[in-house]
């Protein structure tokens, strides 16, 4: 089985990436390995982790022992803040590919912007570039990145970021964001596609969970579907990128099989409407080297 069904988004140079992909965000070693064997099994075919998860090397196993073909299947990883300049840059490269088991790793971003040291942020990204032109990263891209960051970043980069990985689930949508990315030529990817950061434990006062929203509830109901696959249908019908991530079987099968139903412009606008405007994610421009650096071990 193949993920066929799922919407190819074009990022040039001849990849395509599935709109679906799986993400293993805070999931922990022996179930990074049991998630994404399943999730192959299944048919993704786009797998994301960063070096920052601590779990490379176990989305590697699980890959090696898959039996699907390595040309079959989109890696994406990110740099950690903490190996931003380009020396340090290009051997995070070399830690990541090595910890995953690959010679040459398709989609590698910048985990996060750095405000206070933008110079090694730009320093991160020229090393990237000079990956891409030497074939070791087949697209490059950002996370995390708000219009001022890319802006000062277009100011000198050469290559236009493939990608911005960025919070979007029904009730944070950055719509201003997505614009600037659609008039940049930049894919949007969402992290935390369902909301997931909305019914994380100790999410916020008064919080409020996105698989319990009536709104969503009621377009789920009338589609047969399941508020999860409710939302993926929304940004895959928007053409975004998302990455969910779930380490039950059962899960990551329901959140791929998201072909047999299209919402309505009807439902599109309702599920908009919904954004409260309100990040439940860290803010970008407080990320520092003092807050939230920390050593990338070696491969």
């Amino acid at each position: 089985m193949t993920d066929s069904h799922v919407p190819q988004i074009p990022l040039g140079g001849g990849l395509t990436l599935p709109a679906l992909g799986l993400g293993v965000f805070q999931t922990p070693q022996q179930q990074t390995v049991d998630a994404v064997a399943e999730a192959l099994r299944l048919g993704y075919r786009h797998i994301d982790t960063a070096a920052a998860y601590g779990n490379e090397r176990e989305v590697g196993k699980a890959l090696a022992a898959s039996g699907v073909t390595r040309d079959e299947v989109i890696v994406e990883t990110k740099v950690w803040i903490s190996d931003y300049g380009y020396d340090a840059t290009l051997h995070a490269f070399e830690k990541s590919a090595t910890k995953l088991g690959v010679e040459q790793i398709d989609l590698l971003l910048l985990h996060q912007p750095l405000p206070t040291r933008f110079d090694l942020t730009l320093d991160a990204y020229r090393a990237l570039e000079t990956l891409l032109a030497d074939g070791a990263v087949r697209a490059i891209g950002v996370s995390n990145f708000m219009p001022e960051h890319l802006r000062r970043l277009l100011d000198t980069a050469s290559v236009v970021p493939a990608v911005n990985q960025i919070e979007v689930h029904p009730y944070f949508s950055q719509p201003e964001l997505r614009a600037l990315h659609a008039e940049l030529g930049i894919l949007t990817q969402a992290w935390s596609p369902i909301g997931g950061i909305t019914f994380y434990p100790g999410y916020g006062e008064g919080r409020r969970s996105t698989l319990e929203d009536p709104t969503i509830s009621a377009i789920a109901a009338a589609h047969g579907a399941t508020p999860a696959q409710v939302m993926l249908r929304w940004h895959v019908q928007q053409g975004r990128s998302a990455i969910p991530k779930s380490v039950t079987p059962h899960r990551i099968a329901e959140n791929l099989a998201i072909d047999t139903f299209d919402l309505t412009a009807e439902d599109l606008a309702a599920i908009d409407a919904l954004d409260t405007g309100v990040r439940g994610g860290p803010d970008p421009s407080t990320i520092t080297l003092e807050s939230f650096g920390r050593p990338i071990p070696e491969a």
